[in-house]
């Protein structure tokens, strides 16, 4: 275990983690540094919940002084720990075992893809109640973590924060275009960056790979640890094969209506098994449901749903004929934007004509209709299913984003293009 700890806390030495992309989400965590609550990260594998921790690390060890040898960071993914998953007393020995090593106490625990230790809110709730530790972070790949029996343990003693992958507006600061006025002087290189993110997504993992074969190559080495660690043995799925159609169904008619029972029919299944492995899905953080819009919660229930996945990427690896449907992948897209940005009520409107998406954020709601490109052929139906949803729920302000198209439409209502709309500052 000595090696395994050594080589995971290469920060003991003195040295600061070197070539991380710069989160948003930092800041948010620094100001919650003080509080004793513990820290959860949740998100979908790869995702950068791990490079996120050695930031935060790096930030204790610049930022506040603290003593780099009190800092231990533990990746629980790792295989060499798979005999201590059965058992959560094996994390007093893990801290205990780096105690020994640098000669200091663990002030600071760092534990990542906690849900691999079976009943680990046991020894969380116990080593932040005895006050072990200043503080302690976890991460986790699976929503279904602190909704369990045992999470009810943790209750009012810890704070969960989203982490996804990189957003449109990480990625323009990664290359030094920080606001709207180097975003217009470089708008060529910021098309070029949108339409990979369109094709390939944004896991930190595939920033700086050039050649398009080992991206595909990766993310679908992502999907299937996905599927298979955090959805299948997460939830002890039997029906593999069912699962795995049905997640390449979905992944292959992105933002399509359906309903259980169709869904159940496509399989050969049932309704029942439809909604649990929706559940599954969304729990592991790969796909969400957003329903049809409506004042009345049971209509929202009943009516047809639509699916949307966590990264573009994810599309383009499984689903490799579809990639090339820019109008739906731009729907998913800016779906996974708005996430990103802080909405969490979005649905979609549809009945003679449709929406993509109606948004609130507090009182603000939005009405947001997507078009990789505004032509003859569709003009008239994108405005006319904006305008309906407008009226209809008495939504202030609705806009087309397209790739590259900009107009004022009327007071209302405007056109902008995606790469404006997701740049910091423009709305």
């Amino acid at each position: 275990m000595d090696k395994i700890l050594v080589l995971q806390n290469r920060h003991w030495l003195g040295g600061l983690y070197e070539g991380l992309f710069d989160r948003a989400i930092i800041p948010g965590l620094l100001a919650k540094m003080k509080l004793r609550e513990i820290q959860v990260l949740l998100g979908v594998r790869r995702s950068g919940k791990s490079t996120i921790f050695k930031l935060l690390i790096n930030s204790l060890m610049t930022g506040v002084g603290v003593d780099p040898r009190r800092i231990l960071y533990v990746n629980l993914d790792d295989p060499y720990f798979m005999d201590l998953y059965r058992d959560p007393t094996s994390l007093y020995r893990i801290t205990e075992t780096a105690e020994k090593i640098t000669g200091e106490k663990i002030d600071y625990l760092f534990l990542d893809e906690i849900q691999n230790v079976r009943e680990w809110q046991r020894f969380v709730k116990s080593a932040h109640d005895s006050e072990l530790f200043v503080k302690i972070f976890v991460t986790g790949s699976n929503s279904a973590l602190l909704k369990d029996d045992y999470a009810v343990l943790l209750s009012g003693r810890y704070l969960a924060d989203d982490v996804f992958p990189l957003s449109f507006q990480e990625l323009l600061d990664h290359q030094g275009f920080c606001d709207l006025l180097t975003v217009t002087a470089n708008k060529s290189r910021v098309l070029n960056i949108f339409e990979n993110v369109l094709r390939f997504g944004s896991f930190p993992g595939l920033v700086k790979i050039g050649e398009d074969d080992l991206k595909r190559e990766l993310l679908v080495s992502y999907y299937d640890t996905i599927v298979l660690k955090d959805c299948i043995a997460a939830s002890t799925i039997r029906e593999t094969s069912i699962f795995r159609e049905m997640v390449h169904y979905l992944l292959s008619n992105i933002g399509g209506l359906y309903s259980y029972n169709g869904l159940a029919g496509v399989l050969g299944s049932n309704e029942t098994t439809a909604r649990e492995f929706i559940a599954v899905l969304e729990n592991s953080f790969l796909m969400k449901e957003i329903r049809n819009y409506s004042y009345s919660l049971k209509q929202q229930t009943k009516a047809r749903k639509k699916c949307y996945c966590v990264d573009n990427g994810l599309i383009h690896a499984v689903s490799f004929a579809f990639s090339e449907n820019r109008g739906r992948l731009m729907e998913n897209l800016v779906y996974t934007e708005l996430v990103k940005q802080g909405y969490r009520e979005i649905y979609f409107f549809h009945n003679s004509r449709e929406c993509d998406f109606v948004v609130k954020k507090g009182a603000e709601g939005k009405a947001i209709q997507i078009a990789y490109e505004l032509n003859d052929r569709n003009r008239k139906r994108e405005l006319d299913g904006l305008r309906t949803a407008m009226e209809k729920y008495d939504i202030p302000r609705g806009v087309v984003i397209t790739a590259d198209q900009e107009e004022t439409v009327s007071e209302r209502c405007e056109i902008v293009p995606f790469w404006k709309y997701f740049n910091r500052g423009s709305e």
